[in-house]
């Protein structure tokens, strides 16, 4: 036990000297939240007596707790805690937090001070709305960081393994964060699974198809045929580029493009180039010229099919927003796009969820700046903010098993697909934050131009099926839903059970999840749920059947390869762009 502490500490030592060579100094106040943490200390020191009161109920608390555990100690069985964790709170789970005097005493008390704290700021955080999320949101952040099962003194969990194992768990889990680490940066990147396990076109992003067109954005994969007849308009997804296409086809029992050409439909994807320094100015407008529009006339060469049924996903679906008005405004729509699918999308941003705590004028200033330098947004930053939304399950589970426990994560499809970041270009970045996030112009018509066209809403005529996830912590479903506020085609709206990834990944066979129907479309998403009848296992079964309808009710075309129409066969899916990996300094 001895020489593995002592090993820790070289290894202490060895990271702070690294350290130490660094220079540069971050800003002081990156997140923008000092105006707002006066305005709250203002308005504690002008409410003591609520202040007294609070205090005064936490200790009423602690004291029951400490009679408890007295109580406890005395041999009464018949004891009720004073605080349970959250229903799913995974962090407890250990027998030991229950059975154990200590360690039931130390997760209670914790408990209690996390919900007063919570409280505390919920309470006193009077200034604007963005303002109090911010503290309510870092607080939280604070309260999960100095959990208990955060400690290798106060998790039992850690205690056995490090006994078992004579300390070494704890030189390996030192080992393994420093294996995480970037030399250059001091950051640590902590793995979520095996990165080792997994190879594109092996494991995973099988499904077979080729690369049938490529610009510089992007690569078009047609994929191949499983069924003799088709239907007859092709669907052309859209995936967002702040991560990469194989969300939608993971491994065969959960692939969407593997279940769309199973019913029948002629399947196209774009995969994005993950952007380097030369591309800095690349915006919305390039995306779409590049993307959507170049797609559109290669499928035409591929398929002869003058139109298409088109799905967008997260900002994919913002961009085909953008792209459906664009064309609608040259009177172009009805001919070139039967349909749109919107996957937790979101067109009106003025309620927009956590991500817009991170979205304000200095915030974005700052980013900005760090983006001069390359030209784009590092993919780790982006993943970093998503994994602090859900910062228990993506950031702290993984510090405990990775450098306490001194385990390597297991091999999971989904969490190595989160962890293959991509870059962002500083333009379109900016202008995705700026321009949608922060002064909400994509609803206000003409605020927005696109090779010069103004871009309104409700130039979107053709019918549109819009997905949302109930527990979407990245595009909640009340703002999703007000797409359908804003197009004026016939519009049917689903909500899935789960949240931003699960929700919309939930193939028929895995009978997972439940997903709501209501044939109306009311003012409102809560006057929607309150009409709505839910419905057992995944909703793909009724998208197939709205948008059969729009590929034209039957089956009646032969299946299209690959390569039977204009255009060559560059290369097998899922293609050469969505292997250039975010620590790659160029593609």
């Amino acid at each position: 036990m001895t020489r593995a502490f002592e090993e820790c500490q070289r290894l202490a030592n060895e990271y702070m000297r690294e350290q130490s060579l660094k220079s540069g100094l971050p800003s002081m106040d990156p997140m923008n939240i000092g105006n707002a943490l006066i305005d709250m200390s203002a308005q504690m020191a002008a409410n003591p007596e609520k202040m007294m009161e609070m205090q005064m109920s936490l200790w009423q608390d602690y004291l029951r707790l400490w009679q408890n555990s007295v109580r406890k100690a005395m041999g009464d069985t018949d004891v009720d805690p004073v605080i349970k964790p959250a229903q799913g709170d995974k962090r407890f789970r250990d027998d030991e937090w229950q059975e154990n005097q200590v360690f039931d005493f130390i997760k209670q008390s914790y408990l209690l001070m996390s919900r007063w704290m919570t409280d505390i700021v919920q309470e006193n955080a009077r200034t604007s709305p963005k303002d109090a999320g911010k503290l309510d949101f870092y607080t939280r952040q604070f309260v999960d960081a100095i959990s208990p099962t955060n400690f290798a003194a106060t998790n039992p969990e850690v205690l056995r393994e490090t006994v078992k194992q004579h300390g070494q768990n704890l030189v390996q889990g030192m080992k393994n964060m420093l294996h995480d680490m970037d030399p250059k940066t001091g950051n640590i990147k902590i793995r979520m699974t095996d990165t080792e396990a997994f190879e594109l076109g092996k494991n995973i992003a099988t499904t077979p198809g080729k690369v049938v067109y490529q610009n510089d954005l992007i690569q078009l994969i047609q994929y191949t045929p499983t069924t003799k007849k088709v239907y007859k308009t092709p669907v052309m997804i859209v995936p967002p580029w702040i991560n990469k296409f194989y969300i939608l086809d993971l491994k065969e029992k959960n692939s969407m493009v593997k279940w769309l050409t199973d019913q029948g439909y002629t399947t196209f994807i774009l995969s994005w180039r993950n952007p380097d320094a030369s591309m800095a100015d690349y915006g919305f407008e390039d995306y779409m010229t590049h993307g959507p529009l170049a797609a559109m006339d290669a499928i035409k060469d591929a398929t002869g099919e003058e139109s298409i049924n088109a799905v967008g996903y997260c900002i994919g679906g913002t961009l085909l927003t953008c792209t459906l008005a664009y064309l609608g405004a040259q009177g172009q729509l009805e001919d070139r796009v039967k349909s749109a699918t919107f996957f937790v999308t979101q067109v009106d941003f003025s309620e927009a969820g956590e991500l817009t705590l991170f979205v304000d004028e200095e915030q974005l200033a700052t980013q900005i700046k760090a983006m001069d330098e390359k030209g784009y947004l590092d993919g780790d930053i982006m993943g970093q903010t998503f994994s602090s939304l859900r910062s228990n399950d993506l950031i702290w589970s993984f510090v405990v098993n990775n450098y306490m426990m001194g385990k390597d994560p297991t091999a999971f499809d989904l969490l190595y697909w989160n962890a293959d970041t991509t870059r962002l270009t500083k333009t379109s970045h900016q202008q995705y934050l700026k321009e949608f996030y922060l002064e909400n112009n994509l609803i206000k018509p003409g605020k927005v131009k696109l090779k010069g066209v103004p871009i309104d809403l409700a130039n979107i005529t053709i019918p549109t099926y819009i997905q949302a996830a109930i527990a979407d912590h990245i595009c909640p479903y009340a703002s999703v839903y007000k797409a359908t506020q804003h197009f004026t085609g016939d519009r049917r709206f689903v909500l899935a059970g789960s949240g931003h990834i699960a929700g919309v990944v939930n193939p028929p066979a895995a009978n997972k999840y439940n997903h709501w129907l209501n044939d109306k479309i009311p003012d409102t998403a809560s006057e929607w749920l309150e009409g709505a009848m839910e419905h057992e296992g995944s909703w793909w079964t009724d998208w197939h059947k709205w948008l059969s309808k729009k590929a034209g009710g039957r089956k009646i075309i032969d299946a299209r390869m690959p390569g039977d129409g204009k255009l060559p066969l560059l290369e097998d899916a899922p293609g050469t762009y969505v292997r250039v990996r975010n620590d790659t300094e160029e593609s």
